[in-house]
């Protein structure tokens, strides 16, 4: 699993690839599109949080989504937040998913976790 260094997790002294726990997402047959970010935590350093998409016609909780990864990968890489979205915001010019408006999007509706 690659990722860019400045995205990864550190959560309780652990380090979590945002892309791993993307790549576990994007096998549910539920899931269209993922973004999985990191967060400011007063007890952990940082939080896992994730934004899913789901795929045309499927529903999804925010509960199933983290229990899948809960199934798949170790317990501390469970999204501690899940946010079910129409669709990921991103930019005009590349299309790339702008994690930094979902991370602000978070801190806004739950303050600081």
């Amino acid at each position: 699993i690659t990722g860019r260094i400045s995205e990864r997790i550190i959560t309780g002294g652990v380090t979590v690839s945002p892309a791993e726990v993307e790549s576990v997402l994007l096998g549910h047959s539920a899931v269209r599109e993922v973004a999985v970010f990191g967060a400011p935590d007063r007890e952990w350093g940082e939080s896992v949080l994730a934004a899913v998409v789901p795929s045309d016609g499927a529903r999804l909780s925010p509960g199933e989504v983290a229990g899948y990864v809960g199934e798949h990968l170790a317990g501390f890489k469970k999204p501690r937040w899940v946010e079910i979205l129409g669709e990921l915001p991103v930019t005009t010019a590349t299309g790339k998913v702008q994690k930094v408006v979902l991370r602000e999007r978070f801190q806004r509706k739950y303050g600081t976790a």
